[in-house]
C-alpha cells in the first residue's frame, strides 16, 4: 500500500479526521511520517491499527484497555493470558451495564404503565419521577 493522507484514511476507516488527530494526541497511532508538503503520511499499518482501534471502541473498551490491548498485541511471542484478563474484566463491566439498563428499563416501564391520560397536572409518570426525585434528595439529606 502506498501512502495516504489523512483524508484517504478517514475515508478508508470510517474515522472522522479529528479522531484520528485525538487518537494520535492520545498515544494510540504513532506521529506519522510527514510528506515535503508537511501533510501527514499513513501507510497499511496505520490502517490495520486504526481499525483495531475502532472496533475495540464499538465493543466498548477504555482509551486505557486500547492502549494496553495494543501494547500486548505489539508482544507476538507473549502469553495471551493479560488479553483474556482484560477482556474478561471488561465482560463483567458490560454485563453490569447491561444489569442497570435492564433495571432502568423496569422502573420506566412501571412509571409509563401508571398513565390513565388526562391532562399534565395529573399525570402519573411525572408524579413517578418526582418521587423517585423526593426519595433521592431525601436519602442525600439523611
Amino acid at each position: 500500500m502506498t501512502a495516504i493522507t489523512i483524508g484517504r484514511l478517514s475515508t478508508a476507516t470510517g474515522v472522522k479526521i479529528e479522531t484520528i488527530r485525538y487518537y494520535e494526541r492520545a498515544g494510540l497511532i504513532d506521529p506519522p511520517a510527514r510528506t515535503e508538503g508537511n501533510y501527514r503520511s499513513y501507510g497499511a499499518d496505520d490502517v490495520a491499527r486504526l481499525g483495531f482501534i475502532c472496533r475495540t471502541r464499538d465493543l466498548g473498551f477504555s482509551l486505557e484497555e486500547i492502549r494496553a490491548l495494543l501494547d500486548l498485541a505489539g508482544q507476538r511471542d507473549r502469553d495471551c493470558g493479560e488479553v483474556d484478563a482484560l477482556a474478561s474484566q471488561h465482560l463483567v463491566e458490560v454485563d453490569r451495564k447491561i444489569a442497570d439498563l435492564q433495571s432502568l428499563r423496569r422502573q420506566l416501564s412501571a412509571a409509563i404503565s401508571t398513565c390513565a391520560g388526562g391532562t399534565v397536572a395529573e399525570c402519573r409518570i411525572l408524579e413517578a419521577f418526582s418521587s423517585d426525585m423526593a426519595n433521592v434528595q431525601n436519602g442525600a439529606q439523611g
